[in-house]
């Protein structure tokens, strides 16, 4: 017997485009030319993220808390459902556990964990003003104002300039959310 071959990281992108198309979301894959962000999702004023990785489920966790600033929520699809679960329980409790982990065979996304906003209702948003930038650059684009195919420079920029040149490494994954 041989091994299933792993899929192709374009290939889980694919499914998961289909998958939010399905819930009613404008959907843009690699928008920014440069892979920063895999998949950027819009539904009215709501943005979300999702990071897909076949492989390397810490490493899309942490690409997903990176590029919080930018969305309402976050959300990483893996190609495999048993590290989507184990990713799920080696999160839950922590400050990480906001970000949807779904996993991805085939044309099927599955939702080990659903995505959470950022921010709650009535707390104050850190990011507020990167957000609101970043739907400006969303009304453009879905205008025609900016082109499809237009690389976005600059985005990763701002998000060094927002954290004070820090990065965003500054959140644990073992942190505890309280």
């Amino acid at each position: 017997m041989t091994a299933a071959a792993r899929p192709r990281e374009s290939t889980v992108v694919d499914a998961a485009r289909r998958y939010l198309e399905s819930e009613g979301y404008r959907v843009w894959v690699n928008p920014d030319g440069q892979d920063y962000f895999d998949l950027v999702a819009r539904r009215g004023r709501e943005v979300g993220l999702v990071e897909a990785k076949v492989t390397g489920a810490r490493a899309v966790l942490v690409q997903a808390l990176r590029r919080r600033a930018w969305g309402n929520w976050g959300a990483v699809v893996l190609a495999s459902e048993r590290s989507a679960r184990s990713l799920a329980q080696r999160t839950a409790g922590t400050r990480a556990e906001p970000v949807g982990i779904w996993h991805a065979r085939g044309d099927t996304v599955g939702v080990v964990r659903a995505a959470r906003p950022w921010v709650a209702d009535g707390v104050d948003d850190p990011f507020a003003d990167l957000r609101a930038r970043f739907a400006k650059l969303l009304d453009a684009l879905e205008s025609g104002e900016i082109p499809e195919n237009a690389t976005w420079d600059g985005v990763v920029g701002q998000v060094w300039r927002a954290s004070g040149g820090r990065g965003f490494r500054e959140w644990r994954l073992d942190e505890s959310s309280d």
